[in-house]
This record gives C-alpha cells, structure tokens and sequence, in this order.
C-alpha cells in the first residue's frame, strides 16, 4: 500500500459528522477581512477547510461582492466545501430568524451558524434570545450550529431545543487569546461525550487550535488569525497542520500530568513494559 492510501485511509476513519454529512476536515474557516479575492480563494484551498462561513449581513450591506461568490462556489466545487451562512450582527432572536430564512433562499443550505450578541463590548453571545432562535429554528428545519459560550447549562438548553452540535468560544470574538477556560472545556467534553463541540471564535494561533484538538474537541472554526496574518495563505496552512497534529495526538493518547517528577530513564529494573 503506497503512503498516500494510508493516509486516505486514516482520514476516512476518523471523519466526523454533521447529520447525514460526513466530513474529513476539522477545520472551519471564515471569510471576512482577506486582503483581496485571490488571497481568500488561496487561503481556503491551503486550509482545506470543507466547511466555509459567510455573515449574510456583510453580503447584503456590500455594494459589490468583488467576485466573493464565485470564490465561495468555486471552493465548493473544487474542495468539496459547504457553505455555512452565519447571523453575525444579529440581537435578538427575531432579527436572527429573519436573516437565517433569507440565507437559506440565498444560498439553498438548511445550515445556518446561529448568533445572537448580547453585549456589545465582548460579543458574547446572549444565552436566552440564542435558546429562542435555536428553537424555533430547529423547528422550520434548519441545522442549528450555535455559537455559545462554554457554560454548561446553556450548551444543555441548546441541545434540548434540537440543535445538533455546540460552538463553544475560545475566547471573545476576534481578540486571539486562545482558550481562556480549557477547564470549561474540558468540563463539556466530558459531560456531552458525545456531542459535536466546535470552538469558535478567540483562536489566534496554531497552538491553540491544536491545544483545542488534544482536548477531544472535534474542529474549531476561526476568521481573524488567518486573514490579519502577515501571510494569510501560509497560516492557513499552518493552521490545517496544526488541527491534524492535535487530532492525531488525541487519538494517540496524550500523557497524563503528574505533580511531581517521574523518572524517564530507570536505573533498575526491566527498560521496557513487558507483557502489556
């Protein structure tokens, strides 16, 4: 079997789902803030993302999309990538049903990143108008992915009213502090065992996000840390290996912290683990 089959084959036994969709990449990327259109179209084929954010707000607020769309079809078609439309700007539950129906008639996908802000200052998302669109909006038949923050209570609301996954965030929205409360996360992955967690939103740079994976988190979606980059394209890049190697080290079994010092190189005894 030549290298490259092997990988295939790793890929296609670890992929995770969306419902029905199977997916290979853990990485989610937005596409707001590029420096042009042909360093959006490179950033997304270098981070081979098959899942691709758009704010529906931006879109209708541009005077012209500068070919932005046919980027995001081409991708699409190229990459295999899904489109995920996002009610970023949004306040109210309302407004944010609203916008979600508008981006399933433009774009035709049920998908819809639900966001719903409550505090202008950190963006964090309001826990209350969020259940209430999450709600009805399972029911007109969407796939809720909602952007939360990571208080357990809450994720167990939104997954009471139908949403299919959580969207936890790292860290206030565009402020690439990484993740502020691993402890937080850790407590929702170990209590939702099997529920999709994706952090969103605070990821500034490949260590986190691959910190993010070791954890057992299934994929983060991030913006800013690629577009702002001095080199958007390459830190995509970067940003795709770092995902793969914190998946990998997950599936591997990283060590278990210890609070004191354990010796590496035994000076007695047998050098190797027999009968294991």
């Amino acid at each position: 079997m030549m290298m490259n089959d092997v990988k295939s084959d790793v890929a296609a036994s670890d992929a995770w789902r969306v419902g029905e969709v199977s997916l290979d990449s853990r990485f989610l990327l937005g596409t707001a803030g590029y420096p042009s259109p042909r360093v959006l179209a490179e950033s997304i084929a270098a981070s081979g993302a098959q899942v691709i954010t758009v704010g529906l707000k931006r879109q209708l607020a541009a005077a012209g999309d500068n070919g932005f769309i046919d980027i995001i079809r081409a991708a699409m078609t190229e990459h295999g990538a899904r489109l995920l439309p996002n009610t970023a700007g949004c306040r109210t539950a309302r407004e944010a049903i609203q916008l979600a129906h508008m981006a399933r008639e433009l774009y035709d996908t049920p998908w819809v990143k639900l966001e719903v802000v409550g505090d202008e200052y950190t963006l964090q998302p309001d826990p209350i108008e969020l259940v209430d669109a999450a709600r009805q909006l399972s029911k007109d038949g969407f796939t809720v992915f909602p952007y939360c923050t990571d208080d357990l209570v809450t994720c167990k609301r939104l997954l009471d009213v139908g949403c299919p996954l959580l969207m936890p965030w790292g860290a206030p929205i565009g402020s690439g502090q990484g993740l502020i409360n691993p402890f937080a996360l850790r407590t929702l992955r170990e209590r939702l065992p099997g529920v999709v967690l994706i952090v969103d939103a605070g990821i500034g740079a490949p260590s986190h996000a691959a910190q993010a994976l070791e954890m057992g988190i299934d994929a983060v979606l991030l913006n800013s840390a690629v577009s702002q980059a001095s080199d958007p394209v390459r830190m995509a890049g970067a940003f795709r290996q770092a995902i793969e190697a914190g998946r990998t080290a997950y599936r591997a079994g990283v060590m278990a912290k210890q609070d004191f010092a354990v010796a590496t190189t035994p000076v007695t005894g047998n050098p190797f683990l027999i009968g294991g």
